[in-house]
């Protein structure tokens, strides 16, 4: 009945995780886990860095990845958990796999941090772009794109985030996002949207589109060398929007998502199919949250841990 939701990167926060550390022990090992594997204090970078620091996309992701997990490995501390299936947005799909028990932790943070590092190098700074698209059908934001590329000369520029309906990240050349946002009027999609709206993104590099090449290439290597088993449960990828088990087709996918898009609109309904009602949102923020009730709120009830009261409750729920 319960999905196990794993957050991406902009849901991260300074002081995420610290009421984890400061109650349950399995999430304090896991810190000094996350420590030791990559030499750097996680404690420091989580708690005390500055919403800058922790925003660098390299210490985003990993720790993104390392939080999630310990919430989720505090639930499990609890109450016994074990969601019908797992799915996490971009990087969060590293966490899904941990939770599901597809890959060691250990192996996941380094890959985490090269996949941070490779994606921040991939294109230079100021080169790319992210800009989130409002009052598009997932068509007319794929048309946006085509006709951009088409009429600039300019490009890539490519759907990255399938949010939720309405809600479309775009991602690719500063230039091309700048032609855009100076030369786009309604008429040039078929049927015009009646409202839209481009909110530029806070972002270092442009994400899920073919300029993260690069990071694809480097992360090939590390992938081919993690130990991918069977997992626990179902977990449904972003690449594919499926519930995959396969060690070999997990892997792949995990790689493949780099440059493809971020399919959440049909991911989380995958998860409907799989008979999912309650989404369990485990990591810093309500992102997630939020993203699934705009795409189908009469489907699911959705839940979140961001404190000890948070997860009290929840274990009432589970119980």
């Amino acid at each position: 009945m319960f999905a196990a939701l794993f957050p991406g990167q902009g849901s991260q926060h300074p002081g995420m995780g610290r009421f984890l550390y400061d109650n349950f022990k399995v999430a304090q090992e896991l810190f000094e886990e996350a420590s030791d594997t990559l030499s750097l204090d996680f404690k420091r970078l989580c708690f005390e860095a500055s919403e800058a620091e922790l925003a660098l996309t390299k210490n985003t992701q990993s720790s993104l990845l390392l939080v999630s997990v310990a919430t989720y490995q505090s639930l499990k501390s609890a109450v016994d958990f074990v969601p019908l299936a797992s799915s996490g947005h971009s990087v969060g799909e590293y966490a899904a796999l941990v939770a599901a028990q597809a890959i060691p932790f250990g192996q996941a943070i380094q890959a985490v941090r090269l996949r941070g590092e490779a994606m921040q190098e991939a294109v230079p700074v100021g080169q790319g772009g992210m800009l989130a698209v409002m009052g598009m059908t997932s068509e007319q934001v794929t048309q946006l794109c085509q006709w951009v590329e088409s009429k600039s000369g300019l490009g890539p520029l490519e759907p990255a985030n399938f949010n939720a309906p309405g809600q479309v990240v775009i991602s690719g050349r500063q230039a091309a996002i700048d032609w855009l946002t100076e030369h786009y009027s309604p008429e040039v999609i078929q049927p015009s949207p009646s409202r839209s709206k481009f909110i530029p993104l806070k972002v270092s590099a442009p994400f899920h589109c073919s300029l993260m090449g690069p990071a694809e290439r480097a992360m090939a290597p590390e992938l081919a060398q993690m130990d991918f088993v069977q997992p626990s449960f179902p977990v449904v990828q972003n690449f594919t929007a499926q519930a995959e088990q396969e060690p070999e087709k997990l892997r792949h996918n995990l790689l493949k998502q780099i440059c493809a898009p971020v399919r959440w609109i049909e991911c989380v309904q995958t998860l409907k199919v799989l008979g999912v009602q309650k989404c369990l949102e485990l990591g810093p923020g309500r992102v997630l949250s939020g993203l699934v009730k705009k795409i189908d709120s009469d489907s699911f009830s959705t839940f979140n841990i961001n404190s000890l009261e948070d997860l009290k409750t929840l274990e009432e729920v589970l119980k």
